[in-house]
């Protein structure tokens, strides 16, 4: 839980930021390294994401045992930025050091001609150095050029250290890191070698969870161990720790989202589907249904035969075309939730939790584009059938910021409540009925159909757009007061 208090000033906080040039660059696994060695030598380590990944969070979690953030600079303002990223480095003990991992490539944001939404952005927001991760397979002098590219195309970004990855001998080493100095005054702190032991497990929606990949692999550990003790010894950590400490005090914000509410009688509880199928859930979305009031009790839709007893349901995102049949097969789950949707319980289900809640779910659609997707046999399954629809995986992509505003009252906000978050799916809803009923309205995005989202039966409500809940403000009081009013 947050501390009750909110203190005016600033707060000093140790901080880099992992950047690339593009995706595909090394910046997840080099960051997964560094957070072991630095957790590993006994240091309390705050990880962030900027963007709106799931999956990469869930591993920073794990290896540093404190609650990865995701700060965006589309979704948040400036302030909003900071509260995030300061109440995550002080929540659960203040940390001794900050490390956040960029999305794509440092200057990739929202639009052409400005850093919003961009890693850069967030650099400039927390005035913080950026150290940047260089794909160095089969270049040498032409790094000291990109490096160099990087550096002025923004004067107010400070790079001020490189990490060569995919390098391979030492006369590879020695000629890009003499190219770089050279040229740009910026020291290479890191020399990664090729090594195919570094990759971990990826499928379409980016890497394997973290819940699901120790479960389903045997050498998990062994594997994290290897990628920490690479970067341990290939990382000049106490360079980086410089760096980290040149940072200046933050400003906080003027308030700050993450602040106690009174609740008067019995907190009301909420089941959190969590499990290999429903992981995806920002951290920021549950501490602030408990700050609402909530309690929260987990439960998996895979393996537990029966639905707790709860006031209300948040399904999450994840893998359930994955576990397709593992879903269907756990009958007396699905008739609890039917049953309870139907005696109108409160239920929020975002992508995942939405096809899940309809009445069937096929993969393998054949004659269409995969879209690189995880094999899915051709296959249909009953799901819960709270929801109209039939869901078809594999041959529709959607990866956009989205835009939106409440057409109705729901477990979610007010009429009018309006909103910017994401949507990041593989599959459509079809055959829906001519008067199904929607509660959002978006003005960019996709959704279910026609720009509307929110398909809603009773007070259960499936959407494709996934919402921050330290964005979309109303998120935590609007779910939690909703469940107290139909409890």
């Amino acid at each position: 839980m947050s501390k009750t208090s909110y203190e005016a000033g600033k707060k000093d906080i140790p901080r880099i930021l992992l950047s690339a040039g593009s995706s595909s660059s090394g910046k997840t696994t080099i960051t997964i390294g560094l957070l072991a060695a630095l957790t590993e030598a006994g240091y309390k380590v705050q990880p962030y994401k900027v963007g709106l990944d799931y999956i990469d969070p869930s591993y920073y979690s794990e290896i540093t045992g404190r609650r990865a953030r995701n700060i965006d600079g589309f979704l948040m303002d400036d302030e909003g930025v900071r509260d995030v990223f300061i109440h995550g480095a002080e929540v659960e003990e203040d940390a001794d050091i900050a490390i956040i991992e960029g999305v794509r490539g440092l200057y990739e944001g929202f639009d052409s001609f400005t850093d919003t939404g961009s890693t850069a952005q967030i650099a400039k927001i927390l005035q913080c150095s950026v150290i940047l991760i260089v794909n160095a397979r089969s270049i040498t002098r032409s790094a000291a050029a990109l490096v160099n590219g990087f550096k002025d195309f923004d004067k107010d970004v400070n790079i001020a250290g490189v990490i060569l990855n995919n390098i391979g001998g030492q006369r590879h080493t020695k000629k890009a890191t003499e190219a770089i100095e050279h040229y740009t005054g910026i020291p290479v702190i890191g020399v990664i070698h090729r090594n195919n032991s570094m990759k971990i497990s990826m499928r379409h929606l980016g890497l394997v969870p973290a819940i699901e990949e120790r479960r389903r692999a045997d050498n998990y550990d062994e594997r994290i161990e290897f990628i920490k003790n690479t970067i341990k010894y290939g990382i000049r950590i106490d360079r980086l720790l410089e760096i980290a400490h040149s940072s200046p005090a933050l400003e906080r914000p003027s308030k700050t989202v993450f602040m106690p509410h009174e609740m008067e009688g019995k907190p009301p509880i909420i089941g959190v589907a969590l499990d290999e199928a429903f992981n995806f859930y920002y951290h920021d979305n549950l501490e602030l249904l408990e700050l609402a009031g909530a309690d929260i009790k987990y439960f998996s839709p895979v393996h537990d035969k029966k639905l707790p007893d709860v006031d209300g349901l948040y399904l999450g995102g994840g893998y359930p075309e994955l576990f397709a049949a593992e879903l269907e097969n756990n009958v007396s789950m699905r008739e609890d939730i039917l049953e309870a949707s139907r005696s109108g319980l409160p239920i929020y289900a975002e992508c995942g939790g939405l096809m899940y809640l309809t009445e069937k779910l096929s993969t393998g659609v054949k004659g269409q584009g995969t879209h690189n997707m995880a094999h899915m046999p051709e296959s249909t399954h009953d799901m819960v059938g709270a929801l109209p629809g039939h869901t078809l995986m594999g041959h529709k992509r959607v990866v956009s910021y989205n835009i939106g505003s409440m057409a109705t009252d729901s477990v979610i906000g007010r009429t009018g409540n309006a909103f910017r978050g994401h949507e990041f799916h593989h599959s459509e809803v079809t055959e829906l009925p001519k008067d199904a009923k929607f509660t959002i309205k978006l003005s960019r995005g996709t959704g279910i159909i026609d720009g509307w989202d929110g398909l809603t039966v009773n007070n259960t409500l499936g959407c494709y757009a996934h919402l921050v809940a330290s964005s979309y403000r109303e998120f935590a009081a609007s779910f939690v007061d909703f469940v107290v009013e139909n409890r």
